[in-house]
């Protein structure tokens, strides 16, 4: 979720009428399901930190949390109700109005793009487009014709009505500088960077191999007041964490040492080496550890495979913190450093941006 005291600037796009199923009714051949690799091999996200050093807090911090009772619930569990959706070149395109959840400049301009709506799609947590449970209700879509990734917060479509909060459209071609989009800018997730890239699913688990990070989260009272390290870009006004709790944006590694043979399963087992390899990034807050992706639309299905407490076993007291570098003082004042599209601004180095289409 993300939480900021920013006033959000609404926005009336220029919204096609909807022609969008939200369910698979009538036969209806339902999307794919989204799948990595997202980005360069060169990004954050696939970084094998195995052999990483470890942040001088490292113990600190992990002894912190462990004595604040660990992850939220005091154990790992996992939620699987994110869906990623594959679009392709027929997926209809849709303006939809800004709504306050829409941060400016953090989030990309809807009157210079449209988000494509799979038929027979659906929310975070919802059976279609509409964000009946009140939840984050994330959105994310995979347009591989143009090589974009969209993903929004709080996103709604209500008959003919589409509304959304903070949108990020990435570019998959890019490998982002480690200032991401901008300090102290957001995106969907409140640490700024992509969610799809950091989710798990049932087909990489059922073929025995993940090969990225992991997406985790912890309440706002156990991570660090105001502070992010990069990759996160971004931290919310909600944390409240002292100086020995974990940034927005830290990666924790499983032990090398760690017995997977005492955890229940293989596919418990198949996320635990990731988790060694890879690591785990702080990316938003809650209560719920980790986050895997929905298998709604994927070949293999989480049943038999991997259940929401078969990592339970994992403590804080087994990981440790991978050096995350400089930290940084969230100040509320998103500066927009690397372009959406890439259609003239060197990245990187300007304080201008563009979300023209190419």
């Amino acid at each position: 979720m993300i939480n900021r005291m920013s006033t959000g600037t609404a926005v009336l796009c220029g919204c096609a009428l909807l022609a969008v199923s939200v369910g698979t009714a009538g036969g209806q051949t339902p999307p794919a399901a989204g799948h990595g690799p997202y980005f360069p091999a060169d990004s954050p996200w696939y970084q094998d930190v195995s052999s990483a050093p470890l942040d001088p807090e490292s113990a600190t911090v992990i002894n912190w949390l462990a004595g604040v009772g660990g992850w939220g619930g005091g154990r790992m569990q996992i939620d699987f109700s994110i869906e990623v959706l594959e679009a392709d070149a027929s997926t209809p395109l849709h303006g939809f109005t800004d709504t306050d959840d829409f941060y400016d400049p953090d989030c990309d301009r809807l009157d210079l793009t449209s988000v494509p709506l799979p038929n027979g799609g659906a929310l975070e947590g919802e059976s279609g487009y509409e964000c009946e449970g009140n939840g984050d209700c994330h959105l994310i879509v995979v347009h591989r014709p143009t090589h974009r990734l969209y993903e929004m917060w709080r996103a709604n479509v209500v008959g003919e009505q589409y509304s959304g909060g903070c949108l990020t459209v990435w570019n998959m071609d890019l490998t982002y500088p480690s200032a991401g989009r901008g300090q102290d800018c957001t995106s969907a997730d409140a640490a700024g960077f992509p969610i799809a890239p950091l989710l798990f699913n049932a087909d990489e688990v059922a073929a025995g191999q993940i090969d990225h990070a992991i997406r985790f989260i912890l309440p706002n009272s156990r991570m660090r007041r105001l502070v992010y390290v990069h990759p996160a870009t971004h931290s919310t006004n909600p944390t409240s964490g002292p100086a020995a709790a974990p940034p927005y944006g830290t990666r924790l590694r499983l032990r090398a040492d760690y017995p997977l043979q005492n955890l229940p399963n293989e596919g418990a087992r198949v996320v635990a080496r990731a988790m060694q390899k890879y690591g785990i990034l702080l990316s938003d807050g809650g209560t719920i550890a980790l986050t895997a992706q929905s298998d709604r639309f994927t070949t293999a299905k989480w049943a038999g495979l991997l259940g929401p407490l078969d990592l339970r076993a994992l403590q804080v007291t087994d990981f440790q913190m991978v050096a995350g570098g400089d930290r940084y003082n969230y100040t509320g004042h998103c500066e927009r450093t690397t372009p959406l599209f890439n259609d003239g601004f060197e990245l990187g180095g300007r304080s201008k941006w563009s979300a023209s289409v190419p």
